[in-house]
């Protein structure tokens, strides 16, 4: 018995000197992590001063303040906030149908059917400038069956991440190889495009563009801001449906548009965002861009198929820029890949592969071109049932800007204070400049846009 209580005693003993140990330990582990984490710097006065790190209750990051939603995609956040009944969001790029509904196309669909049958696809990683075939027709349909660029093998082209991908690869290897590292955008233009260019290596300057007492084109602003710029020079230009006023220039101004760059030697980079979605007809849409490839001189063009296959989330585009050789295009796309690589690596398949599948089958293609053009279409009548909205109710000004414009998006004219009140009384959510998307409008909405109009107009003149 004694040696049984005598062995407890023993093992008792033990266990408290382990559990004095491990508390040592533990004490000596807390110390050196405090000690670690209040690394001393010294201030002006000589006295330490502490920076918190990752061990510490205070944030690294505590010192930044929230950033302002961005002035676009903030509308959407404002209006889903909104609990009202009639609230309408006209500040998304996006199309809607007739019942205010997103739209999936039908031949959309149909590609990606036969993408899931096919056991023969696979997940691998693509190449760095995109999936081949994607490429090929992209150059295809922006710049038309019989390309003398594209025979002559003069076209570069990278798949991209949506055009806003396009523009920014675009812009690094401007900033990386071109002389004059300098772009003008037109005032106005999409609220990303300073961003891209400025976040790319570039220095942004502007050209006149839109007149607002004519809600129309400056066309002679334009020629001379352009004709001030240095030679060798960036120009901007939106190929169709320009954004946000959906004005653009006649056949004859973008002839004269193009005598000017070319005399000047400037460089033009097209943004071409609504092939085939501004006037439901895909060449008349590219008529800008074929003009100046024609003359067998150099441009870029950044793709996106967000609008006109509705393939907003998948971020698919393409960079195809037009060189005058079909050796300098081969150095050319030899460089994208170095501008490529380390920014993203390489471009998603799936998107690539819808877009793909489409525009290589003869009867997707016609399908397509019918949606697209039924897209166009309801856009323009819903154009012209606001005006006519208009006209009834007597709203004081000339709307006749509204069916003159062209595209996803009409620039009403309307200012700050007028947007505001729309927002506050008719819970009507568009840009602080007075875009609205006329994608977002329906029948049934007409009315009350049209209603918020007018009372803003007669209530702040």
């Amino acid at each position: 018995m004694e040696r049984g209580l005598s062995a407890c005693s023993s093992q008792e003993a033990e266990r408290e000197e382990s559990l004095s140990v491990a508390g040592r330990r533990i004490e000596s582990l807390v110390r050196q992590l405090t000690a670690t984490s209040m690394e001393g710097h010294s201030n002006r006065d000589g006295d330490l001063s502490f920076q918190p790190t990752a061990g510490s209750a205070v944030s690294a990051f505590q010192h930044l303040e929230q950033a302002p939603e961005d002035p676009i995609l903030g509308v959407t956040v404002a209006y889903n906030k909104d609990p009202s009944p009639v609230k309408l969001n006209l500040g998304v790029g996006a199309y809607r149908t007739e019942e205010g509904k997103p739209l999936v196309l039908n031949v959309v669909r149909q590609a990606e059917e036969l993408l899931i049958q096919d056991r023969s696809r696979y997940k691998e990683y693509l190449p760095i400038t995109g999936l081949a075939e994607f490429n090929k027709l992209s150059a295809k349909l922006i710049l038309g069956d019989g390309s003398p660029a594209i025979a002559e093998k003069r076209v570069a082209t990278a798949q991209c991440l949506s055009g806003t991908g396009s523009l920014r690869v675009g812009a690094e290897f401007l900033a990386k190889h071109y002389s004059q590292p300098i772009i003008y955008i037109p005032v106005p233009t999409w609220g990303n495009h300073p961003k891209i260019f400025t976040l790319g290596g570039l220095s942004v300057k502007t050209y006149r563009y839109y007149d607002p007492r004519t809600r129309g084109l400056d066309y002679q602003g334009m020629l001379e801001d352009l004709q001030a710029a240095p030679p060798g020079a960036i120009v901007l230009l939106h190929a169709c449906a320009h954004n946000p006023t959906g004005v653009d220039p006649t056949q004859d101004q973008w002839e004269g548009i193009r005598q000017l760059i070319r005399s000047k030697g400037l460089l033009p980079f097209f943004d071409s965002a609504y092939q085939g979605f501004a006037s439901g007809s895909l060449d008349a849409d590219a008529y800008s861009v074929r003009l100046f490839v024609g003359d067998g001189g150099e441009c870029f063009i950044a793709q996106s198929y967000a609008k006109n296959m509705g393939l907003y989330g998948e971020r698919v585009g393409a960079l195809s820029i037009v060189c005058r050789s079909a050796t300098v295009a081969t150095r050319v796309e030899s460089q994208l890949k170095l501008v490529i690589r380390p920014m993203y690596s390489s471009p998603p398949i799936h998107g690539a592969l819808i877009v793909a599948t489409i525009l290589s089958d003869r009867n997707l293609y016609y399908n397509w071109t019918v949606e697209l053009k039924n897209m166009a279409d309801r856009i323009i009548s819903m154009r012209h049932q606001l005006y006519d909205a208009l006209k009834a109710r007597g709203t004081p000004g000339d709307w006749s800007h509204i069916i003159k414009q062209i595209g996803m998006f009409t620039f009403t004219g309307l200012n700050k204070d007028q947007v505001a009140f729309m927002t506050a009384e008719y819970h009507i959510y568009l840009t602080s400049d007075g875009r609205i998307s006329m994608a977002g409008l329906s029948s049934r909405t007409v009315p009350h846009l049209a209603d918020a109009i007018h009372a803003a107009v007669l209530r702040l003149r």
